[in-house]
Parts: C-alpha cells; sequence; structure tokens
C-alpha cells in the first residue's frame, strides 16, 4: 500500500487493524476496546481516505475516537484517489475539520515533498516534523 510506505518512510510506526494478530475475526466488543487502545496509544491519527470510505461504519467511529483522545492537531488525513482530482472523500462536512497529507511544494522549498496541510490556516509541516512531533 503506497500510503503505508510514505508514512514509513518519514518515520511513522504504521498499525493496520487488518493485520492486527489480537484482532478478532469477529466483531465484539473486544474489537472496540482494541481499536480504542491502539488509538489512544499512538502519538498521532492518520485515517487513509478514499471514495469506499463512506460505506464504512467503521471509518467515522474510529475519527470520532482518535479526535477525542488527540485533538485535532494530531490528527490527518490522507486521501487516496485514482483521479487528483477526485474530491469524493471529502463529502463529509467534518472531515474539512482534519489537516490533509499532500504532496506539493511548501513555501520555502525548492522541491516537491509530502507535508501535512492545515487549510484553514494556509500553513503545512512537513510530514516527517508532524508526525515526530516537532
Amino acid at each position: 500500500m503506497g500510503a503505508t510506505i510514505v508514512l514509513q518512510n518519514h518515520g511513522a510506526v504504521v498499525y493496520i487493524d487488518e493485520i492486527d494478530p489480537e484482532m478478532p475475526p469477529y466483531t465484539t466488543d473486544e474489537t472496540a476496546n482494541l481499536l480504542k487502545s491502539r488509538i489512544k496509544q499512538s502519538s498521532r491519527f492518520v485515517l487513509l481516505t478514499s471514495k469506499n470510505s463512506k460505506e464504512s461504519r467503521w471509518v467515522p467511529w474510529e475519527l470520532g475516537v482518535a479526535d477525542g483522545y488527540k485533538g485535532l492537531g494530531q490528527i490527518a488525513l490522507f486521501p487516496s484517489s485514482d483521479d487528483l482530482h477526485d474530491s469524493t472523500w471529502a463529502s463529509w462536512e467534518y472531515l474539512g475539520l482534519y489537516r490533509r497529507i499532500v504532496w506539493g511544494q511548501m513555501k520555502g522549498s525548492d522541491q516537491d515533498i509530502w507535508m501535512v496541510l492545515n487549510h484553514k490556516a494556509n500553513t503545512a509541516t512537513p510530514l516527517r516534523k508532524w508526525l515526530t512531533g516537532g
């Protein structure tokens, strides 16, 4: 998965629930408790968003749990799309509250980089710096 590689290459330790050996095979209270625990333990929360995110029952729940533990500054959305101009993932109004991981040129940089964009403040932080809390 490309997003995982980008995050790992910038210093992140990536957690994916689908490959967690402790995750129960069927959804139970244990599933919810384990996800809450993993989200709470993480220093940052990155939500990979796609056109299929809207169909998920877990995505809004996980984002809400992360927001409760982390607050807006520790959460970023990583939009995924086959089309550069596809913004289907952003059709939920509340997703506009969060920063986004984007590829582009940041002010003061000579080349394109991965960064975390705060579109409300029109500022950005290099992805590695944001992931490590620097």
